[in-house]
Parts: structure tokens; C-alpha cells; sequence
């Protein structure tokens, strides 16, 4: 087999925690103007506009767009829903900030930091440049580039997006592998040519909600990112 010699990763509920990150976030900024809101169901319905707002990137009904531009559209698209009205546009720039300060998994950065010694490391992540790097210098996450949709142009599971990352680091698709907590992220890589790595996040959409174990075949299944790093030697 070719030796792996850069990880790619997935960053939304499998390096950090989104759920947590965004309800904590709205409350800071809703609760103060008198919103009393369940926090969690507000982070959930931001999120169950996720893939539909990237569907229009990738079905070509809208030209590409930054996640953040995506994620501004898709909150005034479902505030009504709470019954949140006529927001001043510095409050809806700073809700949409929140997905800049999520936290990290506890796994995630000493892992990263024992995977960087070995291996080439980069997001392969819809969030957007400027969103990675927040996100990065919050958590300390080790990163020799920021990769991903920004810079194929594409959203996954689209194949651009993964041969980019590839190409950015002048590597094979069999020289990378692509981390996720998700099968669906996983199965769209294989059939690039990458190497996969599989992460138990059994709490992203709530207790008891995440994949236990990858529903595709997959390279490496691991109960975190310290367990990964133990099984490909770092």
C-alpha cells in the first residue's frame, strides 16, 4: 500500500463541536435583546440548512459562494421559525460569526499535534478560509495549509473539492487520507483515490446521535483522533 504522507480532515462535528458552540453563541447575542429561545433546537435548525444551502453552489442554481455568505442566508431563512424579526445587520454579522468560535473536541489538538510530526496536515472543509483560520488559532490546530472549498471552487462530496487538496500538496489521492466522522465524506473520498480514517462522534447532534462506526469500508475506524493517531503510527 503507498504510504500515507498527508491527512486531510473533515472539521464540522469531527474536530469541533458545532452543536454546543452555536447555541452557546446565539444566547450571547439573542439573549441580552430578550430572546428565550432553546438554544439547541436554534443550532440544529441553522445546521439542517447546511446541505441544502451547499446544493445550490453544486447544483449550479447560484455561483459559488463563501460558507459565511451561505450561513447569513440560511439564518435569515429560518429565524422566523423562532420568531426572531427584523434583526439589526451587526447583530445578524455577529450570529454569523458564531461558527468562528466553535470549540475543538478534547481529542483534537494534542492529536493533531502528534499527527503533524509525521504527517502533512490541512482541513478539507466547506468552512471557508477565513473560518478555518478563527477556528485554528482558538483551538491550536496545527495546520500546514487550509484546503477545501474555498479553493476548489466546489462543495463536497463533489470529487473537485478532494482532488484539490491533493494537488495543492503535489501528492497522489493513494498518498492522502481524508478524516471524518462521516461515511458519506468517506465513501465521496475513496472514490477519489484517498485513503480513509474513520471518527466515532457519538455526541454531534446530541447525546447518542453520531456515527458509533462507519457505515462504508474505510481504512482506519477509530474511537477519536488519539485512537487514529495511534493506528497509522504517529
Amino acid at each position: 500500500m503507498t504510504a500515507i504522507r498527508a491527512m486531510f480532515f473533515d472539521v464540522f462535528g469531527t474536530l469541533v463541536d458545532w452543536r454546543t458552540g452555536v447555541a452557546r453563541e446565539a444566547k450571547r447575542v439573542l439573549q441580552p435583546l430578550g430572546y428565550n429561545l432553546d438554544w439547541t433546537a436554534f443550532a440544529d435548525a441553522w445546521r439542517g440548512e447546511y446541505q441544502p444551502g451547499m446544493e445550490e453552489v453544486r447544483s449550479g442554481r447560484i455561483p459559488f459562494s463563501k460558507l459565511d455568505i451561505l450561513h447569513r442566508r440560511n439564518l435569515e431563512r429560518f429565524l422566523p421559525r423562532f420568531n426572531v424579526r427584523d434583526l439589526p445587520d451587526d447583530v445578524l454579522r455577529e450570529l454569523t460569526r458564531a461558527w468562528h468560535r466553535l470549540d475543538a473536541w478534547p481529542d483534537v489538538p494534542p492529536a493533531l499535534g502528534r499527527l503533524s510530526k509525521t504527517f502533512l496536515l490541512a482541513p478539507v472543509s466547506n468552512g471557508n478560509i477565513s473560518l478555518m483560520v478563527d477556528l485554528a488559532r482558538r483551538n491550536d490546530f496545527r495546520w500546514d495549509a487550509i484546503l477545501g472549498a474555498e479553493v476548489a471552487g466546489d462543495y463536497k462530496p463533489k470529487p473537485r473539492v478532494y482532488l484539490a487538496a491533493c494537488e495543492a500538496f503535489d501528492l497522489k489521492p493513494a498518498e492522502c487520507m481524508m478524516v471524518a466522522a462521516h461515511s458519506s465524506d468517506l465513501a465521496a473520498a475513496a472514490a477519489c483515490g484517498l485513503r480513509t480514517g474513520h471518527i466515532a462522534r457519538l455526541d454531534e447532534h446530541g447525546p447518542g446521535t453520531g456515527e458509533p462506526k462507519p457505515t462504508v469500508p474505510v481504512d482506519v475506524a477509530a474511537a477519536d483522533l488519539n485512537d487514529l493517531a495511534g493506528k497509522v503510527g504517529a
